[in-house]
């Protein structure tokens, strides 16, 4: 049988992956209360971002799956580049200029039921 899991999706968050991809690897396969510790600790913009996203899995798997908290930890969590919504430019020598990307995110996070 295969165990449930509860996800919660944030996109186009305006920072970029390889910043939200150092905060994931420190919480994958924690317990929720322990990643939500190490979310609060963690001195990086990405783990704000974070800590919303597993508060809603969280919420989402108690309410819509009836999942019980104390038991959850996460499951998967992984970051996918979005658009390049935001263009800017810099300019160069001799009248050119170079485009700059702000890149943005689709932050996933899975939580599930320890059996």
């Amino acid at each position: 049988m295969e165990a449930k899991v509860a996800n919660a999706y944030l996109y186009d968050v305006r920072i970029a992956p390889r910043k939200v991809q150092i905060v994931l690897d420190l919480i994958r396969g924690k317990d929720v209360e322990m990643a939500a510790a190490i979310l609060k600790n963690t001195p990086k913009r990405g783990a704000d971002i974070l800590s919303q996203v597993l508060k809603s899995a969280v919420a989402n798997a108690e309410n819509n799956h009836g999942m019980d908290k104390s038991k959850l930890y996460v499951a998967k969590c992984f970051v996918t580049p979005g658009s390049h919504m935001l263009k800017r430019v810099m300019p160069r020598g001799k009248g050119s200029a170079n485009r700059i990307l702000k890149r943005t995110s689709h932050i996933t996070v899975c939580v599930a039921e320890k059996e």
